[in-house]
């Protein structure tokens, strides 16, 4: 998934080759053969260690990440102090238009020409971002501030219009690669917003994003942001296939350091080590938060008119839990917050996935749905006890991000102690390939009939992937609902798909919601049966 592929990236301090040639000269006899050589190997011995004194020098460690943690707790440490909005005079009223006609000029890209194989590009304070972060070059552990300065932008809008004195901040990020094309740089990353970052693999658009923390999420008093409020950016090597962005969270509640590690291509990986410092008790944690949009699709769309088929950035939660229980929980657009715990310990992977893949399913030209990424975390070590915790929020238009997904330990973070944790992020087109079946489509409506009178509802959820070895038995199917009741699912196989769909209608009796669970198994139903799919989980509501 988010493996390492590719060979050691070269160390920033050159070998101690001179360290070397002078314990070798002392261990050499020649050093005690006669006095009348003295003088001469006292000179070489000066030079040599003159000349070991400069490497010894130059291999002293400058910026590291621990710089950014030490950074992190002495800011933990200190009163919370909230940064200052710092917009000119005449860019306070941009709208969103007049934002976006504020471009980089391509000629002052970091890095360009350099052959490094990443180029960076600063973005503008204005409209929503009025808060500028700081951004700093690391180059061989020396760090280089990048200054505002309004020549890095065609001001749009803006030009002639700003008192000469007046400079835009910057408001994050964005690293480019020769992705698609050898000759082409294309964007890899964006870092823009209290602690949001997104990212893109090859061929892929942008959609759902990622955040450093999550606090507070559907809380009554309102949700926290923290805030990247400073940067370190490492100049690669010329033969570096990552790049690696440090940054120093802060707010109210907490300060962090984060190391992001960033390896562009098929999937594009972001792998992410980051230290937390609470200024206080954290219980209501989101540890790896992802975001996304869900509008409708074929599972529901009672209140929706319009042309297209579907709109989404994702369609679903996958979660691979801790007892290897591979889970597809699809996404809703609901009348009211709905919250969902995935009670868990040590879980192997979550994320949101976009499954759907071709324009037929959304019928948008423009939008190109069928290419945002999904996005998957894989835990680098025992997270512990906790739960998977998905939230989804109503929503009428599809510029809104409805829906937010995280790990939230059982225990609090507590105040004064550090809390790291690490994870691989992979931006790819589904979630890592696994054993047996997954869902492919999930559908729903009123039952034909005198069903329809009643308010049954007909489920339809369709399978693929089961490989070669399903052979010619059709696999059985157990459905349960937490209130109702459920038919008895019947299998048939899906020429179009190459796989099984499975229906079944479902009796809401009254209830306002019941919680589905859909798993297909080999051979006939038994509680010793093993699973040859994934478990598919849904939240019906009579609303």
């Amino acid at each position: 998934m988010c493996a390492w592929n590719g060979r050691p990236l070269p160390g920033l301090m050159p070998d101690n080759t001179v360290g070397r040639a002078v314990a070798m000269y002392f261990s050499s006899p020649s050093w005690s053969r006669s006095r009348r050589v003295f003088p001469v190997a006292r000179w070489l011995l000066a030079l040599l260690l003159l000349a070991g004194a400069d490497g010894a020098r130059a291999q002293q460690p400058g910026f590291t990440f621990e710089t950014v943690r030490q950074q992190a707790e002495e800011v933990s440490r200190a009163a919370y102090k909230a940064p200052a909005e710092a917009l000119p005079k005449g860019a306070e009223t941009l709208d969103y238009d007049q934002f976006r006609q504020i471009r980089f000029k391509r000629e002052r890209t970091v890095w360009r020409g350099e052959g490094l194989g990443f180029e960076l590009q600063v973005l503008p304070t204005g409209w929503l971002y009025k808060v500028p972060v700081e951004i700093n070059i690391v180059d061989q552990g020396q760090v280089r501030p990048l200054e505002a300065d309004n020549g890095f932008f065609d001001l749009g809008p803006l030009a002639g219009k700003l008192a000469p004195e007046a400079r835009l901040g910057f408001s994050g990020f964005r690293l480019l690669a020769p992705m698609n094309r050898p000759d082409l740089f294309d964007e890899v990353i964006v870092f823009q917003g209290a602690s949001y970052f997104r990212a893109l693999s090859r061929g892929q658009s942008y959609g759902l994003s990622a955040r450093g923390l999550a606090l507070d999420i559907g809380e009554p008093a309102g949700e926290e942001f923290p805030f990247f409020r400073r940067f370190w950016i490492e100049k690669p090597r010329p033969e570096a296939r990552s790049l690696v962005i440090y940054a120093l969270l802060d707010s109210p509640s907490v300060a962090g350091a984060y190391k992001i590690t960033v390896t562009p291509g098929a999937p594009t990986c972001t792998d992410v080590e980051m230290t937390l410092y609470p200024r206080k008790d954290l219980a209501n944690v989101g540890i790896a938060p992802l975001t996304s949009m869900f509008l409708f699709n074929t599972l529901n769309r009672t209140r929706v008119s319009d042309f297209r088929n579907a709109v989404h950035d994702s369609d679903g939660l996958a979660i691979h839990n801790g007892l290897g229980e591979q889970i597809w929980r699809p996404l809703n657009n609901p009348r009211r917050l709905q919250t969902s715990h995935f009670i868990d310990q040590n879980p192997r992977g979550y994320g949101l996935i976009q499954r759907a893949r071709t324009i037929g399913h959304f019928q948008d030209l423009e939008a190109a749905y069928e290419r945002r990424p999904s996005a998957w975390v894989e835990p680098r070590e025992g997270w512990g006890p906790g739960m998977v915790e998905l939230f989804e929020l109503p929503t009428e238009e599809e510029i809104h991000d409805n829906i937010v997904a995280f790990w939230h330990p059982r225990a609090p973070l507590s105040a004064g102690k550090a809390h790291t944790f690490s994870y691989g992020l992979a931006w790819g087109n589904d979630s890592p390939s696994m054993a047996g079946g997954r869902v492919i489509a999930s559908r729903s409506g009123l039952a034909n009939g005198p069903q329809r009178k009643n308010g049954i509802i007909q489920f339809a959820i369709d399978f693929s992937g089961f490989g070669a070895s399903a052979g010619d038995a059709l696999p059985a199917a157990k459905v349960e609902a937490s209130a109702g009741g459920v038919s008895a699912p019947i299998v048939e196989r899906n020429a179009d798909s190459g796989g099984y769909r499975v229906a079944f209608t479902l009796d809401p009796k009254g209830a306002p919601y019941a919680e589905l669970r859909l798993v297909m198994t080999m051979g006939a139903q038994s509680p010793n049966a093993k699973p040859v799919s994934e478990t598919w989980l849904y939240r019906w509501t009579k609303e």
